[in-house]
């Protein structure tokens, strides 16, 4: 046990260094990111780290990370509030605060969720800052690391599970079970798989009805709030009143 944590621990080190891909850039400025990010939404960072790779790689998405925000950046009147905004599972830190300001040059998705309560908005963030402190599964790392070393054939019905090979220790975490688990706390759905049965209802013989099963925390992705649909994608450039007619277009060459 001690051995593997001491692999995974110089394994993080490795892989939280930049990769060799350039990352892309902010789709938005930092003064509008902050504007519109609110209270129990989902960041997800793009990432270029080499860990990122491998998470990009078994997810096939663009996102690699997940923060919770935990605090909105701006109060009512637009100015910064005290204290650190985002929750997340950090590979070495593990589960901790950020500000916002980590991620404002790097290029990221707002995911809300919709028809939640405030009250049940502060439940899912107390459960995510009730595990502030736990490691990151850091035997997920042993995993990851694999597929930086020698990229395997392996079929896409199977790479999502290729993330949820990690300890089970309930200590430890990353960073998209962490938040997975939370909005579960509070019965809210982010993919959950479902069965097609047969309506109960006698009056209707040709009716169908679907049903939920929730899925297991450790199965989730960061790109699994983007594709969601129960989560609203919220772009920070037409929340601040995008106007085609205003930008300014340099001309072609002669």
């Amino acid at each position: 046990m001690r051995g593997l944590d001491w692999l995974g621990t110089r394994m993080a080190r490795h892989l939280t260094a930049p990769g060799k891909l350039p990352a892309h850039r902010a789709t938005s400025s930092p003064e509008k990111l902050a504007a519109t990010l609110r209270r129990g939404d989902v960041l997800l960072v793009e990432g270029s780290s080499r860990i990122s790779t491998a998470i990009r790689y078994l997810t096939q998405s663009t996102w690699s990370h997940a923060a919770l925000c935990v605090r909105t950046p701006l109060d009512s009147r637009g100015r910064p509030v005290r204290g650190d905004c985002l929750l997340e599972a950090d590979v070495t830190a593990g589960v901790r605060r950020v500000p916002l300001n980590h991620y404002w040059h790097q290029h990221t998705r707002i995911c809300r969720p919709v028809g939640l309560t405030e009250e049940e908005i502060s439940a899912l963030i107390a459960h995510a800052e009730a595990r502030l402190g736990h490691q990151y599964d850091l035997r997920n790392i042993v995993d990851l690391a694999r597929y930086l070393i020698r990229t395997p054939p392996v079929p896409s019905r199977y790479r999502r599970r290729m993330l949820a090979l990690g300890s089970g220790d309930p200590t430890r975490a990353i960073c998209s079970s962490l938040i997975a688990e939370a909005f579960q706390a509070v019965r809210y759905p982010i993919l959950p798989d479902s069965d097609v049965l047969p309506s109960s209802d006698p009056a209707c013989l040709h009716c169908y009805e679907e049903l939920l099963h929730i899925r297991h925390h450790s199965l989730f992705a960061p790109c699994d709030f983007d594709i969601s649909p129960y989560f609203d994608i919220i772009k920070p450039t037409l929340c601040a009143g995008f106007d085609p007619h205003r930008l300014q277009w340099s001309e072609p060459p002669a």
